[in-house]
This record gives C-alpha cells, sequence and structure tokens, in this order.
C-alpha cells in the first residue's frame, strides 16, 4: 500500500472461477447500486446485494485456507468496504459489521474445536454473523456486559436485552458479548458464537432513522442456548484491544470513506455534465471541487496509514497494548468520520441545487444521510473523552522526524 490508497491484491475464491477479489467486489457494488435507493426508502435489508455476496463467496475471505476461506488480509477486507460503501451504504456497512465478527473469531478461535466448525461451516454456507455488543442502561459501553452466561447440564444459557442487533432477523448467527458469569463484574466478559438455531429474537424497538436504513438495527431480546465450546477462549478485554477495535475502525472507517469517495464522483460527475451544457464555462461550485478531492486524499491517506500500523503489529501483543497504537487506532475513527462528513458536504456544494435536490440523478442526500451516522456510532465525543488523560500524558512532537 502507498499513502494514500489502500491497495487490493487478487484472491482466487473456491466456486468463482478465479475470479479476482477486485472484480468479485465490484460485481457485488454493482447489485448493490441497483437496489441502494429502494433499501433506503423502505427501508429494508439489502436483500439482493447480500445474495451476490454470497454467490461471490466473500462472507469467509479472512477465514485461513486450511478451514475452508482465502486467508484475506485486513486491509483486502478494508477495500471491499470500500468499494462497497461507493454503492449502498448499508449493505457496506453490514458487510464490515460482518468481518469484524469473523476477525475475533479467526484470531482468538485458534485451537477451539467448536469456533473452528463453526468457521468451517461459515465459509461453506456462507453465513452472515450479526453483532450484539450494547444492552440495557449500559448503551454505547460495550465494555460493560449485564446478562451473564448460566451453565447447567453442560449448556450455556444467556438472556440479553440487546438495545441494538443489525441486521439481527436476517443474519445467520450472532457473536455477543456476555458476563462471564453470574457473579463477575460487569467487566469480566467473554465472546460467544451463536448460530441461528441456538436462539430466539424478541424484538424490542425498531429502526426509523435519517440514514443507513437499510441496516435494520433493531432491539431484541437475544434468548440463546449453546455448547460451552461456543465461547471464544481468550477474555472479551483481550479481544476487544486486539481485535474488536481496530477492525471496527478500519472496516467502518474504509465504509465511510468509500460513501465519500461516491460522493467526490458525483460532484466530478455534475461539474463535468454541467461544463457540457455550457458550453465549457464551468458550475459556480467548481472551485469546491478540488477541496472535495483533496479532503478525499487525506481521508485516504489516514485509514491507509493505520491500516499499515495495525497490519504490521496485529501479531504483536505488545505493541497492540501501546498507549500509541491505541490512540492512533481510536483517533483513525474520529478522523475518518470527521473528514468523510467534510466531503460529502462539500461535495454537495459543488452540485449546488442539483446536490440538494432528492430527485436529481446528482443529488447528494443519501450519502449525506447515511455519513451523518459515522460520528455517532461509538461517539467521537466520547471517544475524545476517554483520551483526554493520554492527551495530556503525550509529549509535544519539536521535530517532524518524531
Amino acid at each position: 500500500m502507498n499513502d494514500s490508497t489502500v491497495a487490493l491484491t487478487a484472491v482466487a475464491a473456491p466456486g468463482t472461477a478465479g475470479a479476482s477479489l477486485r472484480d468479485r467486489a465490484a460485481a457485488v457494488a454493482a447489485i448493490a447500486a441497483q437496489h441502494a435507493g429502494a433499501v433506503d426508502s423502505t427501508p429494508r435489508f439489502p436483500a439482493e446485494a447480500f445474495a451476490a455476496v454470497k454467490e461471490q463467496r466473500l462472507l469467509g475471505i479472512l477465514v485461513p485456507r486450511h478451514l475452508g476461506g482465502e486467508g484475506a488480509a485486513v486491509h483486502e477486507v478494508a477495500d471491499v468496504c470500500y468499494r462497497l460503501g461507493q454503492s449502498c451504504s448499508s449493505t457496506a456497512m453490514i458487510y464490515a459489521m460482518h468481518q469484524v465478527k469473523v476477525a475475533c473469531l479467526v484470531r482468538h478461535g485458534r485451537g477451539s474445536a467448536g469456533i473452528e466448525r463453526l468457521l468451517r461451516r461459515l465459509c461453506a454456507e456462507q453465513l452472515l454473523l450479526a453483532s450484539s455488543t450494547t444492552e440495557g442502561q449500559g448503551g454505547g459501553n460495550i465494555r460493560s456486559s449485564e446478562a451473564a452466561v448460566e451453565h447447567r447440564d453442560g449448556r450455556i444459557h444467556l438472556e440479553r436485552r440487546a438495545s441494538v442487533i443489525s441486521y439481527g432477523s436476517q443474519a445467520d448467527g450472532v457473536v455477543t458479548t456476555a458476563r462471564r458469569t453470574a457473579d463477575a463484574e460487569s467487566s469480566d466478559q467473554v465472546l460467544i458464537a451463536f448460530l441461528k438455531e441456538d436462539y430466539t429474537l424478541t424484538r424490542l424497538q425498531g429502526w426509523n432513522t435519517l440514514g443507513m436504513r437499510g441496516t435494520c438495527s433493531e432491539g431484541y431480546t437475544l434468548k440463546a442456548c449453546a455448547s460451552p465450546e461456543q465461547i471464544l477462549p481468550e477474555p472479551y478485554e483481550i479481544i476487544h484491544a486486539r481485535t474488536m477495535v481496530p477492525c471496527a475502525h478500519l472496516f467502518w472507517g474504509s465504509v465511510w470513506a468509500g460513501i465519500a469517495a461516491g460522493a467526490a464522483a458525483r460532484a466530478q460527475a455534475f461539474v463535468r455534465h454541467a461544463a457540457r451544457q455550457a458550453a465549457g464555462q464551468a458550475p459556480p461550485g467548481t472551485p469546491q471541487l478540488t477541496k472535495v478531492l483533496s479532503t478525499l486524499r487525506t481521508l485516504r491517506g489516514v485509514l491507509a496509514n493505520s491500516l499499515r500500523a495495525y497490519e504490521s503489529k496485529m501479531d504483536d501483543p505488545k505493541a497492540l497494548a501501546a498507549l500509541d497504537f491505541q490512540s492512533q487506532i481510536t483517533l483513525t475513527k474520529v478522523e475518518v468520520s470527521e473528514l468523510a462528513v467534510a466531503t460529502v458536504l462539500t461535495a454537495m456544494r459543488v452540485c449546488g441545487l442539483s446536490g440538494y435536490r432528492c430527485d436529481s440523478e446528482f443529488s447528494i442526500e443519501r450519502p449525506l444521510r447515511d455519513v451523518l451516522s459515522s460520528p455517532l456510532m461509538i461517539n467521537n465525543d466520547r471517544i475524545l473523552a476517554s483520551l483526554a488523560g493520554t492527551s495530556l500524558m503525550s509529549p509535544v512532537p519539536t521535530s517532524l522526524s518524531d
């Protein structure tokens, strides 16, 4: 990867006639684009796009080859998220959330017969995994769980009121946090992978939002019963720092960057169209196009730099735990989300009224509504407040080489 580009290498998939990952992602993006408007307006789960995702066998690409996957790298998954984000925000975000869960299972389920069986099945059947990490009064504090695992008759049981389980009713499984035992502290958590036959969902609340409407992020009561082998062997505290947070910020960030890139492309197309219509005279918003492309370049650079940093350290627990890295990966989420919003807003200025209208081919309305979710998914203010102490302790660099 260079400084501003998330590179994608070709990986052949079983059953896809040797097509590259790039081509397979493009095929899904084309279908997602066709149905993005209906997914948003209904709102509904992007069923057509995920039928294509399964056909292209993109759900198991992170899984090692010996378990039936492709052993794809983190930056390759990020690039699929980026490509899908340019076509349908909801499709891209669902795909990103699924891959965060897969990354946790792959990296922290090693040596677990139960988790490895699940991963083989995921690849063979192209199972879609949902995430359940928020519940009850804790809201967005995913390092605290109210519901506890109960062990009875050789099985584990869990009942939790999840404030959000995105695409819960459409998923083939759910990966959830829980307190280790009933007498454990709220922060003493485990991560559990349930398949659809292991649980029931009772709907608690709907999902009527400004954007990202197709993620169907409704609330549910989750009641589950499964094998103890479906608990990941490592404590969630380790999973959270080494995989969950970095992959969430990088994959979500790639979705937001993709939304911004889609808006930039639309702004560029508007300027070209308007200039042709006016015999070469550029429209009033043309100077803003340079700002759009510059902001997008900065956004991509931040993301690519963090991807490189994570991939270089992901197998080094000490490096992952370092204060500098944890601050970098956490602030990546803040920087990318704010740059993505800025890019889309400026793209609307380029397009003027055509961008503001909802019925224009150059409308920026849907990308803007969708990208406005980015500062709120793990609220940026919460992140900045949590890093306040670190900011006071970190020295201000006195040299460009520091």
